[in-house]
This record gives C-alpha cells, structure tokens and sequence, in this order.
C-alpha cells in the first residue's frame, strides 16, 4: 500500500550531470524526525533512492508508525533537502508501509544515540 508522492518539484539542472548518491544520502540526513534526536536516513525510515541520468530522484521512505504526528511534513523536507543537492531536477517522495518499519533498521549510530542497545 503507498500514498500519493509528495508534488514533484522540478528545478533547472546546474550542470547536466546525475546526481551523486552520496550527496543526496548527505542531504537526506539533514531531515531529523522531530520526535526523535536522530535523522531519518539513520533511523531506516528511507527504502529506495533512485537516480536518473536526467536529474530526477525517487525516493520511497516509510514512518515509524502510521499514525506519525509529522506525516504530512517529513516527506516535503526530504524533497526540499534533495533539491538542494547539485544536479538534482526533480525530487519526488513516496511513503510506503510494506515491509513496516522497526527498530532492526535503524543504524548502530542511530542505536547508540537513542541508548537502545
């Protein structure tokens, strides 16, 4: 089951390149779940980046839970943060629920700075 993609944005390519992943995991990182002193690409909470040739990057992230106070936001500031990555044209975000989310995907970082191991 997957809700509809956050609105994809499309911004002019900078120089006609791909994007770089790792610059796009860099940008991803920047989001922080409010709830929770940890950013959400250490949380687990990103599936699947997608690079094209052309720019546009797709991206399926879940929530830890359905019912997440922030929702409606998480998903507009992954958007926002990759569109500020060099040769990013386009972002989209898609919420996906299958597989649910839990605590294994979380990183020994993220472990470490919640105190959950």
């Amino acid at each position: 089951m997957t809700e509809n993609p956050v609105e994809e944005t499309t911004v002019p390519a900078p120089d006609g390149t791909a994007p770089d992943q790792d610059a796009v995991i860099a940008a991803i990182a920047t989001v922080y779940d409010p709830e929770i002193p940890v950013n959400i690409y250490e949380l687990g909470l990103i599936y699947a980046i997608d690079l094209h040739d052309d720019g546009r990057v797709n991206v399926e992230m879940t929530l830890t839970a359905p019912n997440c106070p922030s929702a409606q936001e998480l998903p507009e500031m992954v958007r926002d943060a990759i569109l500020k990555v060099p040769s990013v044209t386009m972002a989209t975000v898609e919420i996906v629920w299958d597989p649910p989310w839990d605590m294994s995907r979380m990183s020994d970082d993220a472990r470490l700075a919640l105190n959950m191991f």
